[in-house]
């Protein structure tokens, strides 16, 4: 049986992980999930790629309040908008940031978070919510299987963790690799998510999530094993979008009914 075995949000961009028990699914993938981002000066995207200190940000989030903890910076809390609220978003300006490729408007969250930022990246920085579209690299939701990271495993002389990966949906009960033949998702009847494009591995991949250091990298492994011509990189992973069930919950545990392709 194919179930979901974790959950997991990102409330801010490359920050650190939140693992969940149960989740709301929105059109824009889990709720709070990447809703946060820190840019540069030119509102360029800022992530572990260039500053892999953020995966020691650690991040907690409530209905009211989102809560940012870093070592060099101490601790930041901004305000949570309900989702029937959404006059509660800040009042600035609506202003363009870039990820990748994709501009996207956002609203500053003021000085002292980018203050509290800037001392993370020691270079001017701010902090910046999403308005209607969050910040993902480009899908909603990134899929991973338990049975993938085992078969990678295998090649690693170290064993890596799911964290590496940052995922939202960890799959249990499918064949290694197998997520790559997956036509849609239904959990619960009502919720169907479907997989687009395998997600392309960076030397984020690399990082221990728990120190922000430099850590053994799988990806010398994912080109031997899992080299896409035409994606011109390496994968693991499924990115994905949420078809149906906006606003119902997905939990772990939940069985997960697989068309394949």
């Amino acid at each position: 049986m194919v179930r979901i075995e974790s959950l997991h949000v990102y409330p801010l961009k490359s920050a650190a992980v939140i693992n969940l028990a149960e989740s709301v699914v929105t059109p824009q993938g889990l709720l709070h999930d990447r809703n946060w981002l820190i840019v540069d000066g030119d509102g360029q995207f800022i992530t572990q790629r260039t500053e892999p200190t953020l995966a020691q940000l650690r991040t907690a989030i409530t209905d009211t309040e989102l809560r940012l903890q870093h070592p060099q910076a101490g601790e930041l809390i901004l305000p949570v908008p309900s989702l029937a609220d959404a006059e509660a978003l800040p009042t600035t300006p609506l202003q363009k940031v870039r990820v990748w490729k994709r501009d996207i408007l956002a609203h500053d969250n003021g000085d002292t978070a980018a203050e509290f930022v800037s001392k993370i990246v020691q270079r001017p920085a701010r902090l910046v919510q999403a308005s209607k579209e969050n910040f993902p690299d480009g899908y909603p939701l990134l899929i991973c299987t338990v049975e993938s990271l085992l078969a990678l495993n295998e090649h690693m002389s170290i064993a890596l963790p799911m964290n590496r990966f940052r995922p939202n949906l960890v799959l249990s009960g499918l064949a290694a690799w197998e997520e790559d033949r997956i036509q849609s998702l239904c959990i619960n009847g009502d919720i169907w998510l479907r997989p687009v494009k395998a997600c392309t591995r960076c030397v984020m991949t690399g990082i221990d999530q728990s120190t922000g250091k430099p850590g053994a990298s799988p990806l010398s492994v994912l080109k031997a094993l899992r080299y896409d011509p035409v994606l011109r990189g390496v994968t693991f992973g499924q990115n994905a979008k949420v078809d149906r069930g906006f606003g119902r919950k997905l939990r772990v545990g939940d069985s997960v009914e697989v068309r394949l392709f």
